[in-house]
């Protein structure tokens, strides 16, 4: 049984890599140019909250249902998003990635 969890762990930690990186080219790709999407630096939009400070405002865990509901807020020019299970997965992880 122990060799079983040895063999799992590097295979869950690989596959979570896996979901980060696609995490971040998905925001890179849709969110980068109106927020901070990294660990540091502004946001091209003062407006857009950057990335890493998110879980001050939502648990970052509760933003899946939104993910897949399709993302609107208030302000005009954010466009309406609405991303499927992989892709929530994979922004979800890498938002936890980089909160601070």
């Amino acid at each position: 049984m122990a060799l079983t969890l040895a063999v799992a762990a590097p295979h869950a930690a690989t596959a979570q890599e896996g979901r980060i990186q696609r995490g971040a080219h998905f925001a890179q790709v849709h969110c980068a140019q109106c927020h901070a999407i990294g660990r540091i630096g502004d946001s091209p939009l003062s407006e857009a909250p950057p990335f890493r400070i998110l879980h001050t405002r939502y648990p970052i865990e509760n933003l899946a249902e939104s993910f897949a509901e399709g993302i609107t807020t208030g302000h005009p020019t954010m466009p309406e998003f609405q991303l499927d299970a992989a892709e929530i997965n994979d922004l979800i992880a890498y938002l936890q990635s980089i909160q601070k």
